[in-house]
């Protein structure tokens, strides 16, 4: 996998990536969002999860770089958390996964 700039990701941040897709609730979060960007109780309707487990998957989603949250206020005064996916290509090789098993660290304290 590489980033916009098509420089290949560090291995904690390729770990952080597919962790993150590793999941059938994240990948139905992310084909939410990339129809449009929606506000968490709005998502948690559109594909019937709790408010709090959305948000957690969202925070995976996140801390991988997949989504971008950003607080609004409503008409009400409300706020709200919007989400919406942050354009990523992936592209995943032998090569890539060499590379980047090469610059993991040694443990999980230092991934996250």
């Amino acid at each position: 996998m590489k980033d916009s700039q098509g420089t290949p990701l560090p291995g904690d941040r390729l770990v952080r990536v597919l962790a993150a897709l590793a999941n059938p609730h994240r990948i139905r979060i992310l084909a939410a969002l990339a129809a449009e960007r929606v506000h968490v109780s709005a998502l948690a309707r559109q594909v019937g999860l709790s408010r709090p487990l959305v948000h957690m998957h969202l925070q995976r989603l996140e801390a991988a770089g997949l989504v971008t949250g950003s607080l609004e206020l409503s008409e009400d005064g409300k706020a709200l958390k919007f989400f919406e996916v942050t354009p990523f290509a992936l592209e995943l090789t032998p090569e890539v996964i060499a590379a980047a098993a090469q610059t993991l660290t040694d443990t999980k304290e230092e991934r996250e």
